[in-house]
């Protein structure tokens, strides 16, 4: 289940008390304190992986500790720090503290720690407190409590380019013939109810990161369809692709209109999204109506000076291209004659 969104309290481990003793060996004159301090608490922090893509874990886990300190030990020795409590997530992810709104930190590299509750500190023993004056003192002091925040999880995905269109435009198919992504796919509307992301192969060391993005139709950003829920996922992308279609089974419907509400879709939610590159992919160049519009719809693009490459995801026509052609715009290569080949 994709879940991009929870709400999880953190607690960080109390340090451990310093501890009140006294050396009592028979060969040490006058013996002396000789408490040792407390160990320090678990520190709780967050790990950004590739691994995991969704925050359906914290679903149900909604409060993590980390490990108290130990209590000092005899001898001067320090009790054992606890156990810190790490949590992974994905890369995209983040994080909030609810009661100031404040973004704690944004994960955006792999690997990425973040500490966003600290440990309490250990408590002094009684051997600290050792003065010319008060050789024997028995005053400890208890450790640290530890950071205690409730925070809010928010993924966004990571990807270079995201394919927006109208359901059914074939999204899903393009993206599983492009990539190793294998998405669900059908010939009804909102078949994708859930972000997909695919590495696709560019040059001989390069790639590329795709999202298909579920289906968005006119009002997305006030909710309509599937809504803004999945539109704050195109937020990190550097290329927008728009996948459009010449239907009739929706008669009523044109893909230049369709482009034109999307397009003001994406500036409703969020202005510069419109001021990204851009490519338009017209699929399904298999059916005969959409060859008879080619030409029309090629023109048209052509005067707004945004590249246009026509696909079929069934037939595979044009694909190779689209790979290099959708390359080019992540790595800044393109030239509109390039993506005409």
């Amino acid at each position: 289940m994709f879940v991009d969104e929870a709400i999880i309290d953190v607690i960080a481990g109390d340090g451990g008390d310093g501890m009140s003793t006294f050396r009592r060996e028979k060969y040490v004159t006058f013996g002396g304190p000789s408490g040792g301090d407390g160990g320090k608490g678990g520190d709780v922090v967050l790990i950004a992986t590739n691994n995991c893509h969704t925050l359906a874990d914290f679903r149900h886990k909604r409060i993590l500790k980390a490990k108290v300190g130990a209590t000092g030990g005899r001898n001067q020795m320090t009790g054992r720090n606890g156990a810190d409590c790490e949590i992974m997530l994905p890369v995209g992810t983040l994080v909030y503290n609810t009661e100031s709104n404040e973004l704690l930190v944004d994960l955006v590299k792999e690997g990425q720690r973040y500490v966003v509750a600290k440990g309490g500190d250990g408590g002094f023993g009684n051997f600290r407190y050792k003065t010319s004056t008060n050789r024997a003192p028995t005053k400890t002091l208890p450790g640290w409590p530890g950071e205690e925040k409730n925070i809010k999880l928010e993924l966004k995905l990571i990807a270079d380019v995201a394919l927006v269109g109208y359901p059914s435009v074939g999204k899903s198919t393009i993206i599983s013939v492009l990539s190793n992504a294998r998405p669900k796919i059908g010939a009804y509307p909102f078949t994708t109810l859930a972000p997909n992301l695919g590495v696709v192969p560019y040059g001989a060391y390069e790639d590329y990161v795709i999202a298909d993005v579920p289906g968005l139709i006119e009002g997305a950003h006030e909710g309509q369809g599937l809504g803004i829920q999945f539109l704050k996922h195109i937020e990190r992308t550097r290329v927008v692709a728009h996948v459009i279609e010449v239907t009739q089974g929706f008669p009523d419907r044109d893909p230049i209109e369709d482009y034109k509400k999307l397009l003001n879709e994406l500036a409703s939610f969020k202005e510069d999204l419109v001021d990204r590159p851009a490519v338009v992919v017209l699929n399904k160049s298999d059916l005969p109506q959409t060859r008879e519009a080619e030409e029309d719809l090629r023109a048209f693009f052509k005067e707004l000076n945004i590249p246009f490459i026509a696909v079929s995801a069934v037939t595979h026509e044009n694909m190779k291209a689209l790979r290099f052609f959708l390359g080019d715009a992540v790595y800044g290569r393109n030239s509109q004659e390039s993506w005409e080949r």
